[in-house]
């Protein structure tokens, strides 16, 4: 059984930055196409990022590209998110979350093969 336990959320006012982390425990990390997604309130949870096995190949949602950063250590089985510029609009619970779909060229895994979810960080944005 995987566990993922996100951390580094909190309140930054508009055009600061934060970053978040997600360690993870149990099962093969380095196997895993890792995602980060978010969820604000009376929304749907969207997807934010994702990230190949290496670490060689990142993805974003347009709403955040240019302005977050996904990356993993292996070793350290924790994958991040670097976040900048940030806006009110990016107020949301993040979560990690970790894909055992064997991958594609474009290394896309469907929010509904994400088989490991952590239980989110809060972060908000005030303007």
């Amino acid at each position: 059984q995987v566990q993922l336990v996100e951390s580094g959320g909190g309140l930054v006012q508009a055009g600061g930055s934060l970053r978040l982390s997600c360690a993870a425990s149990g099962g093969t990390f380095s196997n895993y196409i890792m995602g980060w997604f978010r969820q604000a309130p009376g929304k749907e949870r969207e997807f934010v990022a994702r990230l190949s096995w290496s670490g060689s190949s990142a993805y974003y949602a347009d709403s955040v590209k240019g302005r977050f950063t996904i990356s993993r250590d292996n070793a350290k089985k924790t994958v991040f998110l670097q976040m900048i510029s940030l806006k009110p609009e990016d107020t949301a619970v993040y979560y990690c979350a970790a894909c055992t779909k064997r991958p594609d060229s474009n290394w896309y895994c469907p929010t509904r093969e994400y088989a490991y979810w952590g239980q989110g960080t809060q972060v908000t944005v005030s303007s």
